[in-house]
C-alpha cells in the first residue's frame, strides 16, 4: 500500500497515465475508424450532405420492372436501337451508356442497334478493366488505346501496381460503331458500401477516364487531364478533382443527392417502355406518352435496373443513401459532381490527428480547472459544438471524423476525471497530514467523518484533563538561544505525542511549554481515567530517559508536572462560523490545570483529584494531600500524589 501511495506521487505515475491514455486512444481510433466512422458517415450524407436532388439537366432512362412486362428478358438489341433512334428524335446533349457489351451473336438485330450507334456522335458507351491478363493475340488492348485513349499527363511522385491488367473486349462491330468510352467501374469499401468513385482507373501501365469524366470531356471539347498525387485536373476547364492516388487508379469520395419523392433515384426517371412507347406513337403520328421536347439539350444515361422474379437483372449496390441504388442513377451522380463541381472532401490524416488531440487537451484542461459540474457542462457544450460544426462541414462538402473525436473526449473524461480524484486524494491526505501537526489526528479523522455537519457547539461528556508543564522553564529559556530551546521542546514533544496516542489521549494544544491532552473524547475510552494516569506514569519515565540523554548532549536537565482531573465538561466546536476551535471546556478543565500548578508547591510530579483516584485507586499507589486549598473553589478538597502503579 505504501509502494502504491509513493507511486501515485510520483512523476511517474503522470507519466504512465498520460501513456495508457494515448495507447487506448490508439486502439480507439483505429476501432472508430473501420467500425463507426462508416456508418456515421453514411448517417451525415443522409441527413446534412444529401440536402438536393440530382441536376435537373441530368436524366435516366432505366429498363425496369415495368418494362421486363412488356419485354421479357433478355431484350433484343433492336429495342435499345429504339431507344437511341427516340433519344436522336429528342436531341439530347450528351448520352452515357452505362452497360458492357462484350458478346455479339451476329443478328440482325444486332445489326439495327450498330448502325444506330454509328449515327450519334455524342454517345459515350461503359467499358469495364479486368484484372485478368489479357491472352488475346489480336493486340486489341493496343487497338482499344489508340482509339479511345486521351491525353493524360501523369505528375504522381507514387504510383501503386495497378490491379487491373485487361479490358472487356468489344465485339468487333461494336468496337467499330462506338466513338467514345469510359469506365463504368466501380469499387465498395470493405462493408460493401459505394463511398467513392473512380474518376481515373489504370490498366496496365495506361490510364482512362471513367465514364462520367469522358461525358465531362466531351460536353466540353476537352480532351487533356492531369494526374497528381492528391486531385485530378481538367488542363481545358481547370476542374479539380480532389482524388486518392490508389491501386485502382485516381478516385474520389462522391456527394450523393436527395432522391425524387417516391423514387429510388435522386435523379428524374423515365421508364423504357414509356420510351419505346412514345417512339412508337410519333411514327404513327400520335402524340407521344413522354414528349421528346422534354429531353432537348440534357444528358441522358440509360441502363438497366429491374427486380423482377428469377432475373439477374438489378444492378443496385448500397451506398450512404441508399440499401439498394440503381447503378445508372449513380454514374449519373459521378456526371453530376464533375459538371457542378460537388465534391465530398475528407479530412486527412493529419487533420484528424490534430482534432483529436486539440479536443484532448481542451477537455483536459477543463477538467483540471473547473469543478465536475462546470466542466462537464462545458466538455457537453464543446461536443454539441463540434457536432454542429460537423453538420457544417457536411453541408459544405467537407467530411471530418464525427465519432471519433467525440469517443476520444470521452475516455478523455474518464481518464482526466479519473486522474483528478487520484490527485485530489493525494492532496487531501497531504492536507490531512499537514493539518495533523496542527490537530489531533483523531479530531482530524472526526472532522472528515462530519464534515458536512461541521458546526458551532458540541455536547457535555465525562473526560478526563491532563495537563504537563516543565519546571523552570522561564529560568533555563534566559540562559538559552530561542533555536536551542526550541530543539529541546521539539524533542521534548515529540516523544510526548507518541505515549498519548498510546492510551487513546488527544493533544488538544500546546501552551508555549505546557500540553493538553484529553481522554475519553472523541475517542471513545470508559477506562479513560485508567489511561490517563497510565499515560502520565510513562510521560514520567520517557522524561527520565530524555534526563539522561541531555545531560550527555550537556543541555540543561528539565522536570515535569502533570495535574490530572475527571468529570463532566463540554466538548465541541468553540468560536465562531469562519474559524472553529475543537476543545473541551468548563471546570473540570480549570481543576486540572490548577492542580498541575501545586507539583511546584509539593515538589511532586504527578497529582490527581479525588475524582480521577475514585477510579485508578486499584491500580495506583499514592500519597494523599488532604484539605488543599484550590483557588476558584470556596472548600478545600483532597488531591492524591501518584507514587508509581500498583503491580
Amino acid at each position: 500500500m505504501a509502494n502504491l501511495k509513493n507511486f501515485i506521487k510520483s512523476k511517474t505515475f503522470f507519466i504512465y497515465s498520460v501513456l495508457l491514455h494515448i495507447f487506448l486512444s490508439f486502439i480507439l481510433i483505429l476501432v472508430s475508424w473501420y467500425a463507426f466512422e462508416p456508418k456515421v458517415y453514411n448517417f451525415m450524407v443522409q441527413n446534412f450532405s444529401a440536402i438536393k436532388t440530382g441536376d435537373e439537366n441530368i436524366a435516366v432512362i432505366v429498363i425496369d420492372d415495368k418494362s421486363i412486362e412488356r419485354h421479357r428478358w433478355p431484350w433484343s438489341r433492336e429495342l435499345y436501337a429504339e431507344i437511341f433512334e427516340y433519344l436522336q428524335y429528342a436531341s439530347p446533349k450528351l448520352i452515357g451508356y452505362d452497360a458492357i457489351l462484350s458478346s455479339s451473336d451476329n443478328s440482325e438485330s444486332d445489326i439495327v442497334l450498330f448502325n444506330r450507334l454509328k449515327l450519334i456522335d455524342n454517345l459515350v458507351v461503359g467499358f469495364s478493366p479486368l484484372s485478368e491478363i489479357n491472352k488475346n493475340s489480336d493486340n486489341y488492348m493496343d487497338k482499344f488505346q489508340k482509339k479511345f485513349q486521351i491525353k493524360i499527363n501523369d505528375k504522381r511522385t507514387t504510383i501503386y501496381p495497378s490491379i487491373y491488367n485487361s479490358i472487356s473486349k468489344f465485339p468487333q462491330e461494336y468496337f467499330n460503331a462506338v466513338k467514345y468510352t469510359g469506365s463504368v467501374n466501380v469499387n465498395q469499401d470493405y462493408d460493401g458500401y459505394l463511398r467513392r468513385a473512380d474518376s481515373v482507373v489504370r490498366v496496365g501501365n495506361i490510364n482512362y477516364p471513367s465514364l462520367a469524366l469522358r461525358m465531362y470531356l466531351l460536353l466540353n471539347n476537352a480532351d487533356r487531364i492531369t494526374l497528381n498525387n492528391t486531385n485530378v485536373t481538367v488542363d481545358d476547364t481547370n476542374l479539380v478533382i480532389p482524388s486518392a492516388s490508389l491501386s485502382v487508379g485516381m478516385q474520389n469520395f462522391t456527394r450523393y443527392y436527395k432522391r425524387y419523392p417516391n423514387s429510388e433515384y435522386t435523379h428524374k426517371k423515365y421508364s423504357a417502355i414509356d420510351i419505346l412507347d412514345s417512339l412508337n406513337n410519333l411514327k404513327q403520328g400520335k402524340k407521344p406518352i413522354i414528349d421528346p421536347a422534354e429531353f432537348k439539350n440534357k444528358i441522358i444515361f440509360v441502363g438497366a435496373n429491374a427486380k423482377g422474379a428469377g432475373l439477374a437483372l438489378e444492378d443496385a449496390l448500397p451506398t450512404p443513401i441508399l440499401q439498394r441504388h440503381p447503378g445508372v442513377d449513380i454514374q449519373a451522380t459521378y456526371l453530376d459532381n464533375l459538371i457542378n463541381n460537388e465534391f465530398l472532401k475528407t479530412t486527412s490524416f493529419i487533420q484528424d490527428l490534430a482534432i483529436i488531440i486539440f479536443i484532448s487537451l481542451i477537455s483536459f484542461i477543463l477538467i483540471s480547472r473547473l469543478s465536475i459540474f462546470k466542466s462537464i457542462l462545458a466538455l457537453i457544450f464543446i461536443g454539441i459544438l463540434y457536432f454542429a460544426i460537423t453538420v457544417f462541414c457536411y453541408r459544405n462538402g467537407i467530411a471530418p471524423n464525427v465519432i471519433t473525436p467525440l469517443a476520444i473526449q470521452l475516455i478523455t473524461m474518464i481518464f482526466g476525471y479519473s486522474y483528478k480524484f487520484i490527485i485530489e486524494g493525494r492532496n487531501k491526505e497531504k492536507i490531512k497530514n499537514a493539518m495533523g501537526k496542527y490537530l489531533s489526528q483523531d479530531i482530524m479523522k472526526s472532522v472528515v467523518q462530519n464534515i458536512d455537519d461541521i458546526k458551532l457547539g458540541g455536547k457535555r461528556a465525562n473526560v478526563t484533563v491532563l495537563f504537563a508543564d516543565i519546571r523552570g522553564f522561564t529560568s533555563m529559556s534566559e540562559k538559552m538561544t530561542a533555536e536551542e530551546v526550541s530543539v529541546i521542546l521539539n524533542e521534548y514533544f515529540s516523544e510526548i505525542e507518541p505515549i498519548i496516542t498510546k492510551y487513546n489521549g488527544v493533544i488538544n494544544k500546546f501552551i508555549g511549554d505546557a500540553v493538553m491532552a484529553i481522554f475519553g473524547e472523541p475517542i471513545q475510552d470508559i477506562n479513560h481515567p485508567q489511561n490517563a494516569v497510565k499515560c502520565a506514569c510513562e510521560m514520567l519515565k520517557k522524561v527520565d530517559q530524555l534526563q539522561s540523554k541531555w545531560l550527555f548532549e550537556g543541555k540543561p536537565k528539565i522536570e515535569i508536572g502533570i495535574g490530572i482531573n475527571t468529570g463532566d465538561a463540554f466538548v465541541g466546536n468553540i468560536g465562531s462560523e469562519k474559524r472553529l476551535e475543537y476543545t473541551v471546556i468548563g471546570d473540570t478543565v480549570n481543576l486540572a490545570s490548577r492542580i498541575e500548578s501545586y507539583n511546584k508547591v509539593y515538589k511532586t510530579n504527578l497529582l490527581i483529584s479525588s475524582s480521577t483516584y475514585s477510579y485508578v485507586s486499584n491500580i495506583t499507589d499514592v500519597i494523599k494531600i488532604a484539605d488543599v486549598t484550590i483557588r476558584g473553589k470556596s472548600k478545600k478538597m483532597d488531591i492524591y500524589e501518584v507514587l508509581r502503579l500498583s503491580d
